[in-house]
């Protein structure tokens, strides 16, 4: 039976179990899962938080993160600014972004989730308000989601990865993990 791992990736580690290359040694998957066999199924850039899954079956990994197969991924967004009406219903239709329009998206204002504390935090201007969103994609360009709310004027302030289909972050704090029941 294939192995499923869930991942909550803390900010400023890599989505790789090595950093070759580096001049500066940075965190790794390495430094959180020491189980032989597994690969990370999709990324999640370093500046973003949350979901990451790891698995031994290479066809399971291929379903999970090749958009052809459409797998919803929720992000909890914190951007700047509180976006109106109109800036959620383009991100629900589907933003213009340099490399094509995006897929339309399950897109709303959500309150604070009362996430775990980020390190290092996010900046605080006083002057500026923010707000949260919960963004939902079925593709996974390069950086997509921070693209879309700066495209609608709302810069990403902080992104953390819910879910990926039916599995969740529920209950995993930072740098945990777990195996997922059967797959």
């Amino acid at each position: 039976m294939p192995r499923l791992i869930l991942f909550n990736k803390p900010m400023n580690v890599l989505s790789q179990f090595t950093d070759r290359g580096s001049l500066t040694e940075r965190a790794t998957l390495s430094d959180y899962i020491d189980v032989p066999g597994v690969y990370p199924a999709g990324r999640l850039d370093r500046d973003s938080e949350g979901l990451l899954l790891l698995t031994d079956d290479g066809r399971l990994q291929a379903r999970i993160a090749d958009p052809k197969f459409k797998l919803p991924k929720t992000y909890l967004v914190q951007v700047e600014g509180e976006p109106d009406d109109a800036a959620v219903e383009r991100l629900a239709n589907g933003v213009d972004l340099k490399d094509g329009p995006t897929r339309p998206a399950l897109a709303e204002r959500i309150e604070d989730p009362q996430l775990w504390p980020r390190d290092p935090p996010i900046r605080f201007r006083k002057n500026v308000p923010t707000c949260w969103l919960r963004l939902a994609i079925s593709e996974g360009r390069n950086r997509q989601v921070r693209r879309m709310t700066a495209a609608v004027g709302h810069p990403t302030l902080r992104l953390v990865r819910w879910s990926i289909g039916d599995w969740t972050l529920d209950g995993l704090a930072p740098g945990d993990w777990r195996d997922a029941p059967s797959v």
